[in-house]
């Protein structure tokens, strides 16, 4: 590899001293590389990273900041066919796998292309009221359908291709893929799934049931979740959330159609060890 873009989330790395460094010593090697900031929100195809900024032959783009720095570039960059390292410049990060202490050997593994590329599933959700779509997007992580305002729980109406499937009341409903597995489906009590499998796991946040638990689903499955009434026949409202990012509105009786994306995210894989190992080194650590 010998054409990087650096993408810096600026809360992580206010001086930008990590984000200089990098550069630094890629210049130093030889490559060539630009840096985009990714502190500014922008409405439209776009969040963070202009897609049409990186250049067509640029080999990597190096993530500076954590997991949801990761998460972000991975939704803006979904049509860009090129593979993204995360640094992770946080606490603790299953995405990101480079922190401060190992930069240099990270670098230089891939200027000598020792690495591996890990495809990624992602998610679709499309909200429709009535018949009408109101909203879309896309998801590495996750997709949330929770409430919106007071603290009261939610009706849930649940379907599998189109087929009924449950309804109860929560605080929310998880969708997320085996890269979201170990993120808040995990933190609300859902398995841990392996990155590189291809499945959906749907988990209730805090349901009011005893009979309600995750559910792993094969890829091919459609899931539709429905925002039912409220305890007095009210009107509901909530939101869809993508990778805690996007929010979509929704009211009583929109439904949100969610299914395996056709683009799939590229992740640079440096290190030789399990995925069983890095859980077991992640969660040692937390």
């Amino acid at each position: 590899m010998k054409k990087f873009y650096i993408i810096t989330n600026k809360d992580k790395d206010q001086d930008l001293l990590v984000t200089e460094m990098v550069r630094t010593y890629l210049a130093e090697h030889g490559c060539s590389c630009s840096v985009r900031l990714a502190d500014q929100k922008h409405e439209g195809a776009f969040r963070y990273t202009d897609p049409q900024e990186i250049p067509a032959d640029t080999d990597c783009i190096l993530v500076l900041g954590g997991d949801g720095t990761l998460l972000q570039a991975a939704r803006d960059l979904v049509h860009v066919d090129v593979p993204l390292l995360g640094i992770n410049l946080g606490e603790m990060g299953y995405l990101a796998e480079v922190d401060r202490q190992s930069v240099y050997p990270a670098l230089n593994k891939l200027l000598t292309d020792s690495f591996e590329i890990e495809e990624r599933m992602m998610l679709t959700g499309t909200v429709y009221r009535k018949d009408e779509i109101i909203g879309q997007d896309i998801a590495l992580n996750d997709i949330v359908i929770g409430r919106e305002g007071h603290l009261r729980v939610v009706r849930f109406n649940n379907f599998v291709n189109s087929e009924y499937l449950n309804s109860y009341n929560a605080d929310g409903i998880i969708v997320a893929t085996p890269t979201g597995s170990t993120g808040y489906s995990l933190s609300v009590g859902g398995p841990v799934i392996s990155p590189d499998a291809s499945m959906i796991l749907m988990t209730p946040v805090a349901p009011h049931t005893m009979n309600a638990r995750s559910i792993i689903l094969p890829p091919e499955d459609v899931i539709t979740v429905e925002l039912g009434e409220g305890r007095h026949n009210d009107r509901e409202r909530g939101l869809a959330s993508f990778d805690g990012d996007t929010m979509i509105p929704m009211v009583t009786g929109d439904r949100i159609v969610i299914r395996r994306a056709e683009d799939r995210t590229r992740i640079v894989k440096l290190n030789r060890l399990s995925f069983v190992e890095v859980l077991r080194r992640k969660m040692r650590n937390s």
